[in-house]
C-alpha cells in the first residue's frame, strides 16, 4: 500500500490556488492557518513562494499585507530566482487579482483539518519519546497544544489590523428587476446579503411580480430558487413559462412544443420547490438550499411565496412577533448564501381598494419593514384590474430614493408587467393620510385628486 503524501498533491492544483489567495484575501482565515501551516505542504513552488514572502511580511510588520504591498514584494525581491518560477508567480498573482475563489469554505474547511491533523500527528510522534521518562503532565500538554492550533480565532472585526478591509471595494452583484427605473434608483436591482418584500393584497398579483423578478434573473443566466407555499409547482412553472413566452397561461397547453424551443435556449436554472401552507420554515429553506449547494446548485436568487405563509421556528404569544422573526430569518438567509432573496405581504383590510399602499397597511406585524432592504407595494382597484393597470409605490431603499409612485401595466393572463413613467414623489409637504381607509373608490380619488393639485401647486411656486 502506498504511503500517504503529507501534502496538498491529492487536492490539485485549483485547490492550492484557491487556499493560497483565500490566506492573502482573509486576514482572519491567514491567522487561523498560519498556526499550522507548513509551506512544504503546498506542492507548487510558485505557491511556496508567494505564501513564504506573505508570512516573511506578517512576522516582519504584525500585521496582514495589503495585496499591492505583498506583489511589490514578490516582483523585487525573486527576480533572481528560478524563471519559469517566477513567471508562474507573476501569472498567478495576475489571476488573483481578477478570479474570485468560488468553494471558499471547502476549501477553509479541508486545508485546516488537514494542517492540524499533520500537527497532532507530530504531537503524537514526540509522546512516543517522552513516555521513556514518564513525562505525563508534559505529554498531557503537548497533546493539548496541538489540539489548540488551528481552532477557531476570529474575536471580530480589528480596527487596525483590518484597517486595509474598509477600503476595499464591496461589490454587491445585483440582479436586475427588469424595470430600467427601479434599477435605477435601486443602484442595479437587490443585491447580495439583501432582502426584498413585494406588498399587496390578496388578488393583487404579488406572486406574479415575483415570478416577473424570476425570470429577468434567468435572462441573466442566474439560477433560481422558488420556494411556493401557497400554489401547485407546476402551476409556478407555467406561470413562468407565459412570462417568459408571453403565451396566455389559458393557452400554454396549446403552444407546448413553441415554448420548449423558447425555454430550453436559457442558460440560467431554475428550481422550483413546494410545500405545503404553513409546513416548512427558515430552517426547511436552509436545508434544502444546503443540499443544491452540495451538489453544485448556487442560487443568484431565492424567492419564497410567500413569507407570511412559512411556519415559524419558534412558537411565539403573539403572531406578530413570529411574523417579525420569520424576516429576520429570510435576511439572515440572503447574507449566509449571499445572494438576494425576494419574498412578498398580505396587507391588512385597508389596503383591498386604496390607490396607493404604504407600510401602513402592511398586515399582522409592521416590524417585517425594519430588515428589509427593499419594499414595493403594489395597488389595483376594480377599475385597475379591468384595465390592466395599477400602481407601484416604493416604501423603503437602502440603495437610494423612496417615496415614489410608478404607473404599471399588468397583464395577469400571460405574466405580463411593465413600467410606466413616474407619478410623483411624496415629499415632506406631500404626505400620504397616516391612515388611510376611504369610505369609497370616489372618495379616494378626490383625496389623490386634491394632493395632486396641491403638489402642482407647489411645483409652480
Amino acid at each position: 500500500m502506498l504511503a500517504e503524501k503529507n501534502d496538498f498533491s491529492r487536492y490539485g492544483k485549483a485547490f492550492q490556488e484557491g487556499l493560497v489567495q483565500l490566506i492573502l484575501e482573509d486576514r482572519s482565515f491567514a491567522d487561523q492557518i498560519s498556526e499550522v501551516l507548513d509551506i512544504n505542504f503546498l506542492e507548487l513552488e510558485y505557491l511556496k513562494m508567494f505564501v513564504a514572502k506573505l508570512i516573511k511580511y506578517r512576522n516582519k510588520y504584525a500585521k496582514h499585507p495589503s495585496r499591492d504591498a505583498l506583489i511589490t514584494m514578490l516582483r523585487t525581491e525573486y527576480t533572481n530566482e528560478d524563471e519559469t518560477a517566477y513567471d508562474q508567480l507573476m501569472d498567478y498573482c495576475r489571476k488573483t487579482d481578477i478570479h474570485e475563489v468560488t468553494d471558499a469554505e471547502y476549501i477553509k474547511e479541508v486545508s485546516l483539518e488537514f494542517c492540524r491533523k499533520q500537527k497532532l500527528k507530530e504531537a503524537m510522534i514526540e509522546s512516543v519519546n517522552l513516555l521513556q521518562s514518564c513525562s505525563f503532565d508534559e505529554i498531557s500538554k503537548v497533546i493539548n497544544d496541538a489540539l489548540k492550533l488551528g481552532s477557531e480565532n476570529n474575536f471580530g472585526y480589528d480596527y487596525l489590523a483590518d484597517f486595509e478591509e474598509r477600503f476595499k471595494p464591496k461589490f454587491r452583484n445585483p440582479v436586475t428587476t427588469g424595470w430600467q427605473e427601479i434599477d435605477k434608483i435601486c443602484s442595479g436591482g437587490l443585491g447580495k446579503s439583501e432582502l426584498g418584500v413585494v406588498i399587496a393584497p390578496t388578488g393583487a398579483g404579488k406572486s406574479m411580480v415575483l415570478v416577473h423578478l424570476g425570470v429577468q434573473a434567468l435572462k441573466e443566466n442566474k439560477t433560481v430558487v422558488h420556494y411556493t407555499l401557497e400554489l401547485q409547482d407546476t402551476v409556478v412553472a407555467s406561470r413562468y413559462d407565459s412570462c417568459i413566452t408571453t403565451y396566455p397561461l389559458s393557452e400554454l397547453k396549446n403552444f407546448k412544443n413553441e415554448i420548449y424551443d423558447v425555454v430550453k435556449n436559457i442558460e440560467g436554472k431554475l428550481i422550483v420547490k413546494e410545500y405545503p401552507t404553513k409546513s416548512a420554515s427558515t430552517n426547511t429553506i436552509k436545508t434544502h438550499l444546503s443540499k443544491l449547494h452540495k451538489r453544485g446548485i448556487k442560487p443568484a436568487m431565492i424567492i419564497v411565496d410567500y413569507a407570511d405563509l412559512l411556519k415559524p421556528v419558534i412558537v411565539r404569544k403573539e403572531k406578530r412577533d413570529e411574523l417579525g422573526s420569520i424576516y429576520e430569518e429570510l435576511r439572515a438567509i440572503s447574507q449566509e448564501f449571499q445572494c438576494p432573496v425576494w419574498t412578498a405581504s398580505q396587507t391588512n383590510r385597508s389596503g383591498l381598494n386604496a390607490e396607493v399602499i404604504t407600510m401602513e397597511q402592511i398586515s399582522e406585524a409592521f416590524n417585517k419593514c425594519f430588515v428589509a432592504d427593499f419594499i414595493c407595494t403594489i395597488s389595483r382597484t376594480i377599475e385597475d384590474k379591468q384595465k390592466n393597470q395599477g400602481k407601484m409605490f416604493i416604501a423603503k431603499n437602502r440603495n437610494g430614493p423612496d417615496g415614489i409612485i410608478y404607473d404599471i401595466f399588468m397583464d395577469t393572463s400571460n405574466v405580463c408587467i411593465k413600467m410606466l413613467p413616474k407619478v410623483s414623489s411624496i415629499t415632506p409637504n406631500l404626505k400620504l393620510p397616516m391612515n388611510p381607509v376611504p369610505v369609497t373608490a370616489k372618495e379616494q380619488r378626490n383625496i389623490l385628486q386634491n394632493r395632486y393639485e396641491k403638489f402642482k401647486t407647489i411645483r409652480r411656486k
